[in-house]
């Protein structure tokens, strides 16, 4: 079996592909633009991808193509349609980076609510050795314990996220589609309206794309902070970024953009010196134990086709 992965830069250099040469020849290419797709793709019978998006035109040529693994759980960048009708099988990885971006959540909102990086460059500036006093406390913080959280998307990160956020003495209230029990489940309005700390977890949807945008983000507190790990498309960036820069709230946490990277016209830009903008390069879902348990499960995948099987096929 021919297996091509196409942009293995984007999984990280500290782990290896050799998991998958049990089932063949492994072509292991760094990086493809997209207008080399329609090339790289040539007799693979299996394409292995994170971020490369594949569609009618740069599939039609991939004649051997039987089987998709996408490196992640979201697969809004493969054209479903296209591969039904052409019997290629399609399988995502659902739940493996759970604790990784649950804890780069928890982590975001606790550095922009206890204002960290401040606080660390008052002592390496040389600054608190300079004044002589013994202790500094300014920007002023508070504790989270008793803040109200507010998470939209209720999976399985953000019933992670849920359960850390009440072990810390958050308030938790939840926007989802359908009630779960033991949780309080409400409109997105009253997220918006009464939440210190926002934090979205829902997958990029017709549904959900710009689900927060200009109205809702009208409607958050003063201090509230939000918290993007989800996709840069299911908020209105150019409104969170306007409402920070104007200190309507008080502090955004984001990892994923509608553009990656973004560029210098990215409203996002605008906010690369702004102290409560902690802005990360797309790495909530990477941590090295959870980008090992991805392999496995896509090597697991690949195995199951093997042998008939249907596992996490979303064809």
């Amino acid at each position: 079996m021919r297996i091509t992965v196409l942009d293995a830069a984007t999984l990280g250099d500290d782990i290896s592909m050799d998991i998958f040469s049990q089932f063949g020849e492994v072509t292991v290419l760094q990086s493809t633009s997209q207008e080399e797709v329609a090339d790289h793709v040539k007799g693979a019978e299996v394409l292995l991808l994170n971020k490369v998006k594949l569609n009618r035109a740069n599939l039609a040529k991939a004649s051997d193509l039987r089987l998709i693994c996408v490196a992640a759980t979201g697969f809004d960048n493969i054209d479903l349609e296209f591969c039904r009708e052409r019997g290629i099988a399609v399988c995502n990885v659902v739940g493996y980076s759970t604790q990784s971006v649950a804890q780069v959540t928890v982590a975001m909102a606790l550095s922009l609510l206890t204002h960290l990086p401040e606080y660390e460059r008052v002592v390496k500036s040389g600054a608190y050795t300079a004044r002589g006093i013994p202790n500094c406390l300014t920007p002023t913080y508070h504790e989270i314990a008793g803040k109200t959280w507010g998470i939209i998307g209720f999976g399985n990160i953000g019933g992670q996220v849920g359960a850390v956020a009440r072990a810390l003495g958050c308030h938790v209230l939840v926007n989802k589609r359908t009630p779960i029990e033991g949780w309080e489940c409400v409109d997105l309005e009253r997220i918006c309206r009464e939440c210190d700390i926002i934090s979205i977890h829902t997958p990029l949807t017709e549904q959900t794309r710009n689900l927060l945008d200009a109205e809702h983000i009208a409607m958050l507190k003063r201090d509230a902070i939000v918290i993007n790990v989800a996709r840069g498309a299911v908020t209105d960036e150019k409104a969170l970024a306007k409402a920070l820069i104007e200190k309507r709230i008080g502090g955004l946490g984001i990892d994923v953009y509608s553009a990656e990277p973004f560029g210098k016209d990215h409203p996002f830009y605008a906010l690369l010196g702004c102290e409560n903008a902690c802005l990360t390069p797309h790495m909530a879902w990477g941590g090295y134990e959870t980008r090992v348990r991805l392999l496995e499960e896509m090597a697991e995948n690949i195995r199951a086709f093997l042998a008939g099987e249907r596992r996490n096929r979303v064809d």
